[in-house]
């Protein structure tokens, strides 16, 4: 059975083959998904790889918090993907109803 690992705050100039190489040290690599920005294509600084159960415990253990190209990395196993709300984004819009303490909503008392 193979585990699912979160590996982040790789360098943005970190190549999918210098994952592999750091990962294979402590086994078989069974797959890398490589993360991109959707909108520019830039890796994103993160990746997940798969790794048989014991590989990545170890993988875990000797890589979490250590210094790579001056940046620490955080390894441990993935937590599953959320559901997430399609649509687009929310919050923000105009100034409905917005009053600024006036229980008097006079135009013609505008403070501003």
């Amino acid at each position: 059975m193979s585990k699912k690992l979160y590996v982040g705050n790789l360098s943005f100039q970190a190549t999918e083959e210098d994952v592999r190489d750091l990962f294979a040290e402590y086994g078989a690599v069974e797959s890398i998904a490589w993360i991109n920005d959707r909108d520019t294509g830039r890796f994103r600084g993160f990746c997940f790889i798969e790794m048989d159960n014991s590989s990545a415990q170890k993988a875990i253990e000797g890589l979490d918090g250590k210094d790579i190209g001056g940046r620490n990395l955080r390894v441990n196993e993935a937590k599953p993907r959320e559901d997430r709300a399609g649509g687009g984004r929310s919050g923000g819009g105009g100034r409905q109803n917005y009053n600024r303490g006036s229980s008097n909503n006079n135009s013609s008392s505008n403070r501003w």
